[in-house]
Protein backbone atom coordinates (compact mmCIF):
# COMPACT_ATOMS: atom_id res chain seq x y z
CA UNK A 1 0.00 0.00 0.00
CA UNK A 2 1.22 3.69 -1.16
CA UNK A 3 1.92 5.86 1.69
CA UNK A 4 -1.40 8.74 1.78
CA UNK A 5 1.42 11.28 2.09
CA UNK A 6 4.88 11.18 1.06
CA UNK A 7 6.85 12.07 3.98
CA UNK A 8 7.68 15.78 5.13
CA UNK A 9 11.25 15.73 3.51
CA UNK A 10 13.18 18.33 6.35
CA UNK A 11 15.65 20.56 3.99
CA UNK A 12 16.70 24.01 4.63
CA UNK A 13 13.96 25.73 3.23
CA UNK A 14 11.85 24.63 6.67
CA UNK A 15 14.53 26.20 8.55
CA UNK A 16 14.10 29.87 10.40
CA UNK A 17 17.60 30.07 11.98
CA UNK A 18 16.60 29.99 15.34
CA UNK A 19 17.99 26.72 16.63
CA UNK A 20 15.00 26.46 19.21
CA UNK A 21 12.41 26.74 16.77
CA UNK A 22 14.04 24.85 14.17
CA UNK A 23 14.70 21.72 16.41
CA UNK A 24 10.59 21.78 17.98
CA UNK A 25 9.78 21.71 14.33
CA UNK A 26 11.75 19.14 13.22
CA UNK A 27 9.93 17.02 16.23
CA UNK A 28 6.95 18.30 14.52
CA UNK A 29 7.51 16.97 11.32
CA UNK A 30 8.83 13.26 12.63
CA UNK A 31 5.28 13.53 14.33
CA UNK A 32 3.35 14.19 11.56
CA UNK A 33 5.63 11.52 8.88
CA UNK A 34 5.15 9.27 12.18
CA UNK A 35 1.43 9.79 12.04
CA UNK A 36 1.23 9.58 8.49
CA UNK A 37 2.91 5.81 9.01
CA UNK A 38 0.60 4.65 11.75
CA UNK A 39 -2.48 5.41 9.87
CA UNK A 40 -1.46 3.38 6.88
CA UNK A 41 -1.46 0.47 9.29
CA UNK A 42 -4.38 1.76 11.28
CA UNK A 43 -7.70 4.03 11.18
CA UNK A 44 -8.89 3.11 14.57
CA UNK A 45 -10.74 6.24 16.22
CA UNK A 46 -8.79 5.49 19.35
CA UNK A 47 -5.43 5.88 17.27
CA UNK A 48 -6.27 9.34 15.71
CA UNK A 49 -7.30 10.59 19.04
CA UNK A 50 -3.93 9.17 20.50
CA UNK A 51 -2.26 11.10 17.60
CA UNK A 52 -4.16 14.62 17.64
CA UNK A 53 -3.64 14.68 21.77
CA UNK A 54 0.17 14.09 21.29
CA UNK A 55 0.46 16.29 18.46
CA UNK A 56 -1.90 19.12 20.74
CA UNK A 57 0.13 18.67 23.56
CA UNK A 58 3.97 19.25 21.54
CA UNK A 59 2.27 22.03 19.17
CA UNK A 60 1.23 24.01 22.37
CA UNK A 61 4.61 23.70 24.30
CA UNK A 62 5.90 24.73 20.99
CA UNK A 63 3.58 27.63 20.37
CA UNK A 64 4.58 28.87 24.06
CA UNK A 65 8.29 28.71 23.07
CA UNK A 66 7.56 30.70 19.64
CA UNK A 67 5.51 33.27 21.85
CA UNK A 68 7.98 33.36 24.81
CA UNK A 69 10.82 34.42 22.31
CA UNK A 70 8.29 37.37 20.27
CA UNK A 71 8.24 38.56 23.67
CA UNK A 72 11.89 38.53 24.67
CA UNK A 73 12.88 39.77 21.50
CA UNK A 74 10.29 42.70 21.25
CA UNK A 75 8.52 41.09 18.06
CA UNK A 76 5.17 41.57 19.20
CA UNK A 77 6.16 45.71 20.04
CA UNK A 78 8.21 46.29 16.98
CA UNK A 79 5.76 44.15 14.95
CA UNK A 80 2.74 44.29 16.32
CA UNK A 81 0.54 43.09 13.05
CA UNK A 82 2.94 40.05 11.97
CA UNK A 83 2.93 39.03 16.30
CA UNK A 84 -0.38 38.89 16.41
CA UNK A 85 -1.20 37.03 13.19
CA UNK A 86 1.29 34.31 14.29
CA UNK A 87 -0.50 34.07 17.83
CA UNK A 88 -4.10 34.06 16.17
CA UNK A 89 -2.52 31.09 14.06
CA UNK A 90 -1.42 29.14 16.88
CA UNK A 91 -4.88 29.52 18.36
CA UNK A 92 -6.57 28.86 15.13
CA UNK A 93 -4.39 25.24 14.95
CA UNK A 94 -5.49 24.45 18.42
CA UNK A 95 -8.69 24.97 17.98
CA UNK A 96 -9.17 23.12 14.52
CA UNK A 97 -7.24 20.20 16.10
CA UNK A 98 -10.03 20.27 19.38
CA UNK A 99 -12.69 20.13 17.15
CA UNK A 100 -11.18 16.91 15.36
CA UNK A 101 -10.56 15.23 18.54
CA UNK A 102 -14.63 16.74 19.73
CA UNK A 103 -16.16 15.16 16.61
CA UNK A 104 -13.87 12.21 16.93
CA UNK A 105 -15.71 11.55 20.80
CA UNK A 106 -19.10 12.63 19.28
CA UNK A 107 -18.60 9.91 16.52
CA UNK A 108 -17.63 11.71 13.41
CA UNK A 109 -14.79 10.04 11.79
CA UNK A 110 -12.75 12.46 9.53
CA UNK A 111 -10.33 10.60 7.14
CA UNK A 112 -6.94 9.98 6.74
CA UNK A 113 -6.49 11.79 3.84
CA UNK A 114 -8.12 15.33 5.29
CA UNK A 115 -6.37 14.84 8.54
CA UNK A 116 -2.74 14.48 6.87
CA UNK A 117 -3.72 17.21 4.66
CA UNK A 118 -4.85 19.63 7.48
CA UNK A 119 -1.90 19.13 9.26
CA UNK A 120 0.80 18.73 6.55
CA UNK A 121 -0.36 21.28 4.73
CA UNK A 122 -0.68 24.06 8.09
CA UNK A 123 2.53 22.97 9.55
CA UNK A 124 4.44 23.51 6.02
CA UNK A 125 2.76 26.80 5.46
CA UNK A 126 3.15 28.23 8.41
CA UNK A 127 6.94 27.60 8.98
CA UNK A 128 7.41 29.05 5.41
CA UNK A 129 5.55 32.31 5.53
CA UNK A 130 4.86 33.31 9.31
CA UNK A 131 7.60 31.19 11.22
CA UNK A 132 10.54 32.28 8.71
CA UNK A 133 9.16 36.55 9.54
CA UNK A 134 9.74 35.66 13.01
CA UNK A 135 12.96 33.91 12.40
CA UNK A 136 14.32 36.69 10.63
CA UNK A 137 13.27 38.99 13.30
CA UNK A 138 15.35 37.09 15.97
CA UNK A 139 18.05 36.48 14.05
CA UNK A 140 18.47 40.27 13.21
CA UNK A 141 17.99 40.79 16.87
CA UNK A 142 20.48 38.21 17.76
CA UNK A 143 22.93 39.32 15.20
CA UNK A 144 22.82 43.40 16.28
CA UNK A 145 23.22 42.28 20.05
CA UNK A 146 26.72 40.31 19.28
CA UNK A 147 27.55 43.25 17.19
CA UNK A 148 27.17 45.50 19.83
CA UNK A 149 28.91 42.95 22.40
CA UNK A 150 32.27 43.11 20.06
CA UNK A 151 32.64 46.70 20.09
Amino acid sequence: MKALYDPIEWNEKLLTGVTEIDSQHKILVDAINDANSRLMEDHDIKLVEQITKDLLSYAIFHFETEEDLMQQYGYDGESTEDAQLHQKQHREFSSQVLAVRDGLRDGKEISREDLLAFLNGWLISHIMNTDQHLGAFIKQKRNTATAGQSE
